[in-house]
């Protein structure tokens, strides 16, 4: 699995990843939910680059010109529920793009061990598309191979993409050892540790409750 960090490079990603994390700045939901999409649109125009183009003709009030426009069928999978502002900052880019939502959760089954349940998945065929399936948060990584799972069941993918704005070494590890070698995961940023309970440290807290509210 190929894994592209966007943090490696300096950009103006760094100032919405400053606000995401800042515990009196993420207060404001509102706020937290536009970053989350900012980091979307930005992941989103990176993973562009790799797509495959074609060559269209456009006519301008003064002449024709050809433009190199993208040549992908993507359907755009989602974790609900923290990962719709996420799902709305690519599809602001990836505009023609099929949607698709798989609810995956925690069910702990003591104060530190879970099992990923899954209850929920809608989704359009995937037979030769190109799916990218998002997750703000891959602390373990279990949810997205889950979530992957559970969307081959509507088809086989030419091409497969994940992204995240957290990832950890841990759940890095853990993708590269169960999904498709020619899977690439685009990540804002990589934490170094999760704490006993399974969570990104520094992280960010929970972006499902900082997005819409806490859950009982």
């Amino acid at each position: 699995m190929k894994v592209i960090n966007l943090s490696d490079q300096n950009s103006i990603l760094n100032s919405f990843m400053k606000e995401l994390r800042s515990k009196d700045i993420q207060q404001d939901s509102m706020r937290f939910r536009r970053n989350i999409e900012r980091v979307g649109e930005i992941c989103a125009y990176e993973m562009s680059k790799s797509f495959c183009y074609k060559s269209e003709t456009v006519v301008t009030p003064l002449a024709e010109t050809d433009i190199a426009t993208p040549d992908e069928q993507v359907v755009l999978a989602t974790i609900l529920r923290a990962g719709l502002p996420f799902h709305e900052g690519f599809l602001g880019y990836l505009d023609h793009a099929e949607n698709a939502f798989v609810s995956a959760y925690r069910e702990y089954t003591s104060e530190t061990d879970f099992f990923i349940h899954t209850e929920y998945i809608a989704s359009p065929s995937l037979e030769n598309k190109t799916l990218i399936i998002c997750d703000p948060m891959l602390a373990t990584g279990s949810s997205m191979e889950v979530a992957y799972r559970a969307l081959l069941t509507k088809g086989t993918p030419k091409k497969v993409y994940l992204a995240s704005v957290l990832a950890t070494p841990q759940a890095i590890d853990f993708l590269q050892n169960t999904m498709p070698v020619d899977v690439c995961l685009y990540t804002a940023a990589v934490d170094p540790v999760l704490n006993k309970h399974k969570y990104i440290i520094p992280g960010l807290g929970d972006a499902g409750d900082l997005a819409y509210g806490v859950k009982e």
